[in-house]
């Protein structure tokens, strides 16, 4: 396999011995790469590690899952991980809350009595695409790998902070601040976790402490995460320590500056467009051959971003002509993803295989996204799209 500037290309001859040999590089790069301790229980040839803290799940190993296994979901940490023992009893983890009618601090266990929920979101970093973008950009270079749809368990925030008597008069954000072990000597502000979501996320947040039915695991933030459904992965910050519902947003360097919408070449800054809410998007994973009679199965994932997904095109012909696939399984929910599929008969030689999904709202995929300083929010149907030659 190689991989050309905008796309994965794919050469399929003879069925999946000739897919296996074309993708023979990214499994030498997973494999060489060695997991860290906390993430040692991951699946290594389905991942690409690109750091100690990232790994991307590969595109040929991920498949259309209604939901992403634990193992095989990509890992992004902004700071090293808080020791293994802090998930030896998840119940006695401790939460404080301020901006409320009566601030405090609870352990999960007595959180869990304010009731448990069950959500399957898209867990997506800000950055997955960002290399299908032209210019060059600092962070690891996702394809489609750093997304993933998880069944999450937690306690809703929203019954929570009713019971602590509501926000305060002047709240207009929800702020939650990471628990790892900051280095000495540093400003906090410089390099702690902390974001701020608009008020209104409160009644789709969950505090999590369940991934995909077990214990949430230190890789992702356990005992305890906060999850926004529908928001990007920066926004879920992990080992929560600290629920506010603030006036401003957080003054972290992480907030203010970080993960923002910005022109290339320009520095961040607290009045470009924060890395919020998620956007429809879909993208190929299983281009697939009978070799005996030329039929191709095309499987691959959608997003709706804030509502569920009513449908996905596919082209083999780089965008010219769509053809509708089928939504595979359940519908999970408006934040979760759908598997899609088509099959379809395709000549010798070389097709350009792309997917464009459309939401509930009407919204559809773009077939491209402008370029931003950080490589961020890339959906542009376009670059996800795949060469598959056939022979």
């Amino acid at each position: 396999m190689t991989l050309s500037l905008n796309r994965r290309r794919f050469l399929i001859a003879g069925g999946a011995a000739g897919a296996g040999a074309g993708l023979l590089p990214a499994v030498a790069l997973a494999q060489d790469g060695a997991l860290p301790d906390f993430a040692a229980w991951k699946d290594a040839d389905a991942l690409i590690v690109h750091s100690k803290n990232t790994m991307e799940t590969r595109r040929d190993h991920m498949g259309a899952p209604p939901v992403t296994p634990s193992n095989e979901l990509f890992v992004r940490n902004n700071l090293p991980t808080p020791p293994a023992s802090v998930v030896d009893d998840p119940d006695a983890w401790e939460v404080s809350f301020e901006g409320v009618g009566s601030p405090g601090t609870h352990s999960l266990g007595r959180l869990k009595e304010f009731g448990i929920v069950n959500v399957a979101a898209v867990l997506q970093c800000s950055g997955n695409g960002r290399a299908f973008f032209g210019h060059e950009t600092s962070g690891s270079q996702w394809s489609v790998g750093a997304a993933g749809n998880v069944y999450w368990t937690g306690v809703p925030l929203a019954p929570v902070i009713e019971a602590l008597g509501g926000p305060d008069a002047a709240a207009n954000f929800l702020t939650g601040t990471g628990g790892e072990e900051l280095p000495a000597g540093l400003d906090p502000l410089t390099i702690m976790v902390e974001r701020s979501v608009p008020l209104a996320a409160l009644d789709r947040a969950i505090l999590a402490f369940e991934m995909n039915g077990e214990p949430l695991p230190l890789a992702h933030g356990g005992p305890a995460r906060l999850v926004v459904p529908g928001y990007f992965g920066v926004n879920n910050v992990k080992y929560v320590k600290r629920i506010a519902l603030t006036a401003e947003e957080s003054q972290a360097k992480i907030q203010q500056s970080g993960y923002r919408l910005r022109e290339v070449g320009q520095s961040g800054a607290a009045s470009q467009p924060s890395m919020y809410e998620m956007v429809v998007k879909s993208w190929v994973t299983e281009p697939m051959m009978d070799a005996a009679s030329g039929k191709v199965v095309i499987r691959g994932v959608a997003m709706g971003g804030q509502s569920p997904v009513t449908g996905v095109d596919v082209s083999v012909d780089g965008g010219a002509t769509w053809m509708a696939a089928s939504l595979m399984g359940i519908d999970m929910g408006p934040y979760a993803w759908r598997p899609f599929s088509l099959v379809v008969d395709l000549p010798a030689g070389t097709h350009v295989i792309a997917s464009r999904a459309t939401n509930d709202t009407g919204d559809t995929q773009p077939k491209d996204f402008p370029p931003n300083h950080r490589g961020y929010g890339h959906n542009g149907w376009d670059a996800h799209a795949v060469e598959l030659t056939l022979s």
